[in-house]
C-alpha cells in the first residue's frame, strides 16, 4: 500500500545496483508543509545519487501519533514497498525541517510505537539530517508545535516521551544537524541539546551552527552562511558511502554548458 501523500524522486546517477535512499519531511509547525522544504530537497538528494521520497504527513486538526504513523508507514515503504526503485534496504535515512526535524527525531527515538501493526525495527532510519529541528517539547520549545501535534494540557509523560534530547541511546541513528544562533522560531538548543545527548550516547554527530539567518531558510541558496549546508551535508552523506559527490558535481556542469 502507498503511504500517506508520499513522492519519489529517483537518484540520478549512472552507476548500477541499489541506492540509498531518504525521507523528506517538510517543516510547517505542524500545521501545513512548506513547498520548499520539500520536492527542491528532493531534487537536491537526488542528484547525489539517493533516492529521495517526500511526505506530506498529516498535521492539525489531525493529532500524534497521525504524523508518526504516516513517517513509519513511508520507512517501511521505502524500505519494501511496490515503488519500482531499486533501494538498498540497509541505507534508508530521513531529513526533516522544523516540525519535520521533529518528526525524523522522534522517528529515530521514539518510545511510543503508535500503529502496533507496524515493524517499529525497519521504521528506524539509518540515519538523519535535521535542519533547524524542533527537538524537545520540554524545554526552548517551539509552542505552536507543540500546541499543534498535542492539543491543549498534554500529559507530562508524552511531552517526554516526544523529546528526542531525551530518548537518545547507543541505538539511535547518527546525525547531521544544522541551525542558526539567532533562529527566533526554535532555539539552538534543540539542536545543541540534541547532539550532546547523542555524543554522550557514543553516536556519531556533526552540528554546524550559523551566525545568523532566520527560520525556514530550506536549501538556503544564495546565503553566505547557511547556504554552505548542502555542501557540508553531501560531504558527510560521502564518508558515509551514501553520496557520490564527483559524479553530482560532473553532471552539473554538463547540464551547465548545454
Amino acid at each position: 500500500m502507498r503511504p500517506h501523500r508520499i513522492t519519489a524522486i529517483p537518484a540520478r546517477t549512472d552507476a548500477a545496483g541499489p541506492h540509498p535512499a531518504i525521507l523528506v519531511l517538510p517543516g510547517g509547525g505542524y500545521a501545513r508543509q512548506a513547498d520548499h522544504e520539500a520536492e527542491p530537497v528532493a531534487e537536491w538528494l537526488a542528484s547525489l545519487g539517493i533516492h529521495a521520497f517526500v511526505l506530506r504527513y498529516r498535521v492539525a486538526p489531525d493529532r500524534h501519533p497521525a504524523p508518526l504513523e504516516d513517517a513509519k508507514e513511508a520507512m517501511l515503504f521505502i524500505r519494501s514497498g511496490p515503488h519500482g526503485l531499486d533501494v538498498d534496504h540497509k541505507r534508508v535515512g530521513v531529513l526533516g525541517f522544523s516540525a519535520g526535524g521533529h518528526l525524523a527525531a522522534t522517528l529515530s527515538t521514539a518510545t511510543i510505537t503508535g500503529n502496533r501493526d507496524l515493524d517499529v525495527d525497519a521504521a528506524v532510519p539509518d540515519l538523519s539530517i535535521l535542519c533547524y529541528p524542533v527537538v524537545s517539547m520540554v524545554q526552548d520549545m517551539h509552542q505552536g508545535s507543540v500546541d499543534n501535534l498535542l492539543g491543549d494540557l498534554p500529559p507530562s509523560d508524552l511531552l517526554v516521551a516526544l523529546s528526542a534530547e531525551l530518548n537518545v541511546t547507543a541505538r539511535t541513528p547518527p546525525a547531521f544537524l544544522w541551525h542558526t544562533a539567532d533562529d527566533d522560531a526554535v532555539p539552538v538548543a534543540n539542536s545543541l541539546n540534541y547532539a550532546k545527548a547523542l555524543i554522550a550516547a557514543g553516536v556519531p554527530a556533526e552540528l554546524h551552527v550559523f551566525p545568523a539567518g532566520r527560520h525556514g531558510l530550506g536549501l538556503a541558496v544564495g546565503d553566505p552562511g547557511p547556504g554552505q549546508w548542502t555542501g557540508l551535508c553531501a560531504s558527510w552523506l560521502e564518508r558515509a558511502g551514501w553520496a557520490d559527490c564527483a559524479a553530482a558535481t560532473t553532471r552539473a556542469a554538463a547540464a551547465g554548458s548545454r
